[in-house]
């Protein structure tokens, strides 16, 4: 029997290891948060977090996913103590990134790890750390709203030495830009 951890609780699953992750979640869980999108790995429906990392559930058996911790939607859409919700998800709201919803879960999920492994992206880092697929088409709102949740990126650029104010012995002047506002 498979085991793992599943929003921070041990389970087991008597069901056949070659079962994908995405229908142990739904059909044995009652996990329905995770959606089925493509059933190949390419839309991003599916997403839930593997040892933090987004993967899509719907390739993952859960032979594989034995022994690992799954974090789910249903965990990050919680309620955060103080009672908010999750900074990803309020942003998201903020934002109107979320249109019909579907695809919503799994964009949650692809953010919280794009965030877990660079905490302040810039905005090309942004969309290429987000590869799920929104028939919405709701794409610069989710920018906005990863600026949203980590803040302006500000980028230390090098003006040429001819261009400092003053003396062609000063050295460069530093230009400060924001960038994605």
């Amino acid at each position: 029997m498979p085991s793992l951890t599943l929003n921070d609780r041990p389970v087991e699953f008597a069901i056949d290891p070659t079962t994908p992750l995405l229908w142990a979640l739904r059909d044995v869980a009652n996990l329905t948060g995770t959606k089925y999108g493509c059933g190949s790995g390419e839309c991003g429906a599916c997403m839930v977090l593997v040892d933090g990392q987004a993967l899509p559930s719907c390739t993952l058996s859960l032979a594989d996913a034995a022994g690992r911790s799954v974090t789910t939607i249903e965990a990050l859409a919680r309620r955060q103590a103080g009672g908010g919700r999750h900074p990803v998800i309020q942003a998201l709201i903020d934002e109107q990134a979320v249109q019909c919803g579907f695809c919503t879960p799994g964009l949650v999920v692809a953010i919280v790890s794009l965030l877990a492994a660079n905490p302040r992206p810039n905005d090309s880092e942004i969309r290429a750390g987000i590869g799920n697929i929104c028939r919405c088409g709701v794409y610069p709102r989710l920018v906005a709203a990863v600026r949203r949740v980590t803040g302006p990126v500000v980028e230390v650029v090098s003006a040429p030495a001819s261009a400092a104010a003053g003396a062609e012995d000063t050295p460069a002047a530093e230009a400060t830009s924001v960038v994605g506002e």
